[in-house]
């Protein structure tokens, strides 16, 4: 009896000896700890600032750039993350399209207000001005920038990014990037440079389509490219693998704008965003932006066929009809197509953007338009033109190479990771 009880009692030591060493280890050293609850080997910029390189904010009059994308992975507004830091002083906000909380619609103008939560001055950098003015800046130490980008040269984020360097050049402050994972991975680049005539709020500069790079890469890139030679720092990021799409990061996708509410709507974006530049449907105002494509005038069935026979790589068309509740063709019966990507590895979304548009405008001539904004979003005018003409969309991909190969090596010298 008295050697069974000893065995009991060893085994319960052992027991209460592993529960302690396993209790420890989950503890971690406080670094993983940190990183949230998103991936344990993932952090991205705010974390590390926070974290590891505070000292870059620490006791200084903090401006911030951000939206609803600024989060933690634990979905911690950074907003109120450094509101509430007894060490850090966030004396104003600035806003991009959309807005800061994320309320405004594409190309709705906003205008300055007053933060309901904080109690901060909030200053619209997509309303009178696009680039904060000196006056905005009057006070403020350094300017930090915390936005999910998409992966596609035509989302303006990146650009409310460069001008915003730019003003805190003049200002002679610095500028913090805090990077977050490129959605489409960091391996894949397509379609072409955008030609500097064709320079706007959609493309600013001389970068592809789909440039494979995260938004502190572009801003190291734009810094030493375009001579903005700001005082940029970039918070990288520990743990982002190139080859891993947003949803293999075990990070939650929090909506970068009013209609880009998924990951299968980034992954579509940079081929379908062109039908932008015409007067089809590009989905705005359904539950499926830039998934559902059409006009009331096309016959669904008749254009998924012709999508379908191309044989594009990692893509089927489906024959949907939708009614948008506003933009193009509001509350009227559209027909068309529904894009699903079956594999994104060989998916090419721009050239499949391109086949897109010019089948419907082949199938229905007369009543296709590509407007001048389509250029402003191809970053050229001879894709239209091409479109119009007859032009195949492998042939504009072979005009279009050379100049991506040499945007491939100058991209070489600005990857983090």
């Amino acid at each position: 009896m008295k050697k069974w009880l000893v065995m009991i009692l060893t085994a319960m030591l052992v027991l209460s000896s592993l529960s302690i060493v396993f209790a420890d280890h989950d503890k971690g050293n406080g670094k993983s700890k940190d990183k949230g609850k998103g991936h344990k080997d993932l952090a991205i910029g705010i974390e590390v600032l926070l974290n590891e390189q505070k000292e870059l904010i620490e006791g200084k009059n903090v401006g911030l750039i951000t939206n609803p994308t600024g989060v933690d992975q634990d979905l911690n507004s950074i907003v109120d993350l450094l509101h509430n830091d007894p060490d850090v002083n966030l004396t104003a906000l600035y806003g991009p399209e959309h807005g800061v909380r994320g309320s405004a619609q594409a190309g709705q103008y906003v205008d300055y207000y007053i933060d309901d939560v904080t109690g901060l001055p909030v200053y619209s950098l997509y309303g009178k001005t696009r680039k904060p003015t000196q006056e905005m800046l009057e006070g403020i130490d350094v300017l930090v920038f915390d936005i999910q980008d998409v992966g596609t040269r035509f989302y303006t984020y990146i650009y409310t990014m460069a001008l915003a360097m730019e003003a805190a050049k003049e200002k002679g402050i610095p500028f913090i990037v805090l990077d977050r994972p490129n959605p489409l991975g960091g391996t894949k680049v397509e379609g072409p440079v955008l030609e500097p005539e064709f320079a706007s709020f959609v493309g600013q500069y001389a970068i592809p389509l789909r440039h494979g790079m995260t938004v502190g890469e572009l801003a190291k890139l734009f810094n030493a490219e375009f001579g903005i030679k700001a005082d940029l720092t970039v918070v990288e990021m520990e743990g982002w693998k190139r080859n891993s799409y947003f949803d293999e990061t075990g990070l939650e996708f929090v909506p970068p704008s009013p209609n880009m509410p998924t990951m299968e709507t980034a992954l579509v974006y940079p081929g379908t965003a062109l039908i932008e530049g015409t007067n089809l449907s590009e989905g705005r105002g359904t539950t499926k932006p830039f998934e559902f494509i059409g006009a009331p005038f096309v016959n669904s069935t008749d254009l998924a066929s012709e999508l379908n026979a191309l044989e594009l790589p990692g893509v089927t068309f489906r024959a949907a009809s939708f009614t948008p509740t506003f933009s193009k063709h509001s509350g009227k019966l559209s027909h068309g197509i529904q894009v699903h990507v079956t594999n994104r590895e060989i998916y090419k979304p721009v050239e499949t953007g391109l086949h897109i548009v010019k089948t419907i405008y082949d199938m229905y001539p007369g009543q296709v338009t590509v407007t001048p904004f389509f250029n402003n979003l191809i970053g050229n005018a001879w894709i239209s033109e091409g479109i119009k003409n007859g032009m195949t969309v492998e042939e504009m991909k072979d005009r279009w190479e050379a100049e991506l190969e040499e945007f491939k090596k100058v991209r070489k010298d600005y990857l983090l990771y």
